[in-house]
């Protein structure tokens, strides 16, 4: 018996090691996507460079003195409130140094949030992980991936050392119990014997079968998704200056998600609606907007499209789209400099790597930009942009995100099947106006009786196979 509740003993506490580890690590994933969805915007990614607000490595020490971790808590939630409240002195100092830039109130974070999103900041400060998306001082969306294979290996290792002691330990426990009890000298078993017992390779086998299962259904489920994809883009369209700074409405770029099975991804000319007038972008200046202006052949000097673009060499368009860049430089600065023509260089380089394809042969700039599509679904799966758009009344950001906080688009959702069943399952049909449902009479009638609080989409045949699988 001791030697069982040995053995037990050590299972748990090594049971226990594992599930911290676990815990830790999905805590960091949990820290991560609350970063990305409600701070990336205005904190940068490498926790350690000031943007739109401060670098937010090493806030716990700074916050120490004043109030520590409670102090902190209160001020991510509502900082205003502090601040107006005077009482402490670092959300003053943060006032007087960053207002009047308002930082959002986070009512909704829960103590475990707020404790997950720290780890993971200074998990990132302390290891100085490298960092996806952004440039020279924009703001950095996604993080890669931690990797804890190693830790998961050497931990590995270490349970099986130790499976090895706790067998040698059973075995001598077992050689003398025997001698004890006969009285006689048995032979003692070797760890080779141990090691190839019938419980040992069972055990094995057991885990293997295990191991190779779950791995097996947990890469089938995730084939094909792509949650967290954040493809680079042929030119850097900031949707925190667009839908966010600017306001503009997500439908006036896709107009297709009111009208059609696709969002559409917006035609050049949709961007040249406003970009004839606006020709130096806040962030990347000249870089980013002379793309589009070689794309679409329109000459930004002139004001006018180019006649017969699609027929000028190479060297042409080059002359007349390097000249644009100087002349804006030679006015932002007052003249032409050794940093102003290697600035011309590198944003040509910058048009014709956004513009031309190597892969095709397609060395031509002029032609439509080829942005990387992001959000995919299987082609056996059915998706109405409109149906859910015009007829259900649902907000761009509950599938996409709160895109208009991201610098860098990434795919927000999973997009799997459960998803879309959860969401069918909980979503209320919006009944009232909506001339699309009028056909129920049964549920119109009920809603006006008392007898039905609300309709869901399951109610309506949301759940059944052919809706989306036909």
């Amino acid at each position: 018996m001791t030697h069982k509740s040995l053995t037990l003993r050590f299972l748990l506490i090594f049971g226990l090691v594992l599930g911290s580890l676990g815990l830790y690590a999905q805590d960091l994933d949990a820290g991560k996507t609350i970063f990305r969805n409600n701070c990336a915007a205005c904190h940068a990614g490498d926790m350690k460079t000031n943007l739109t607000g401060p670098a937010l490595g090493g806030s716990q020490e700074r916050w120490a003195d004043y109030g520590g971790d409670e102090a902190l808590y209160s001020w991510i939630r509502n900082s205003q409130a502090m601040v107006a409240s005077g009482d402490n002195e670092r959300a003053n100092q943060l006032w007087n140094e960053w207002g009047p830039t308002v930082m959002n109130s986070f009512l909704n974070l829960t103590d475990d949030d707020i404790a997950n999103t720290l780890a993971y900041i200074n998990d990132i400060y302390v290891n100085g992980q490298n960092l996806g998306g952004g440039d020279e001082g924009g703001p950095v969306v996604a993080a890669q991936e931690s990797d804890n294979t190693w830790l998961f290996v050497g931990l590995a290792v270490l349970l099986a050392l130790l499976s090895v002691v706790l067998a040698r330990v059973v075995s001598n426990l077992n050689y003398m119990i025997k001698v004890k009890e006969t009285g006689e000298q048995v032979q003692r078993r070797t760890l080779v014997e141990v090691l190839t017992s019938r419980g040992v390779i069972a055990f094995v086998v057991f885990a293997l079968i295990v191991l190779g299962g779950y791995t097996t259904v947990n890469n089938a489920i995730a084939l094909g998704r792509q949650q967290g994809y954040e493809p680079t883009q042929p030119i850097k369209f900031s949707h925190v200056t667009h839908a966010g700074i600017q306001q503009i409405e997500c439908q006036y770029c896709h107009d297709g998600a009111r009208r059609s099975k696709h969002s559409v991804i917006p035609a050049a000319n949709t961007c040249m609606n406003c970009h004839k007038a606006i020709k130096n972008g806040s962030q990347y200046g000249t870089a980013e907007l002379t793309k589009i202006y070689a794309s679409t052949g329109y000459n930004p000097s002139t004001d006018k499209y180019i006649e017969n673009y699609d027929q000028l060499e190479r060297g042409e368009i080059e002359r007349i789209y390097k000249k644009w860049i100087a002349d804006q430089y030679v006015q932002s600065t007052g003249g032409m400099d050794d940093e102003g023509e290697q600035l011309i260089e590198d944003q040509w380089e910058g048009i014709v790597e956004a513009l031309t394809n190597e892969e095709t042969g397609d060395d031509k700039v002029a032609g439509p930009i080829e942005w990387v599509r992001i959000h995919n679904l299987p082609d056996h799966a059915y998706f109405n942009h409109a149906q859910h758009v015009s007829v259900g009344k649902v907000e761009c950001q509950t599938c996409h995100g709160p895109v208009e906080e991201m610098e860098v688009v990434y795919q927000y959702s999973p997009l799997s099947m459960g998803w879309c069943i959860n969401c069918h399952r909980q979503t209320e049909v919006q009944f009232a106006g909506n001339e699309y449902y009028q056909a129920y009479e049964n549920y119109h009638e009920q809603i006006q009786a008392g007898t039905r609080s609300k309709v869901t989409v399951e109610d309506i045949g949301g759940l059944e196979c052919q809706k989306c699988h036909y």
